[in-house]
């Protein structure tokens, strides 16, 4: 059966998943797993959102699968990625991520 990224809503057929890290489990609410919801991405998708979001802008702000996809940091992503079948890309975290990590 195939499956169905929640943000970009590609399908992806089972024959083209070689590898089990293909499709992951996002938990919307970061470092909450044991409560948080999840959803099943892409691994672009879920690299993606944690390299454009912090884990507390996740928590405060994008904690649903319509908020993320609403997202004005992710909309020029989305259109680019619902265009290709990749499911392995480079994805840099953004500055801002990275300074906020510290």
């Amino acid at each position: 059966m195939p499956t169905t990224c929640a943000l970009c809503r590609r399908v992806i057929p089972d024959e083209e998943i070689d590898d089990p890290q293909a499709v992951q489990q996002h938990h919307l609410r970061p470092e909450e797993r044991a409560t948080s919801p999840a959803v099943t991405v892409c691994r672009p998708c879920h690299d993606q959102i944690h390299a454009v979001f912090t884990n507390a802008e996740l928590r405060a702000d994008y904690d649903t699968i319509e908020t993320l996809r609403d997202a004005d940091r992710l909309q020029a992503y989305l259109e680019w990625i619902r265009g290709t079948d990749k499911l392995d890309i480079n994805v840099t975290t953004s500055d801002r991520v990275r300074e906020q990590r510290g």
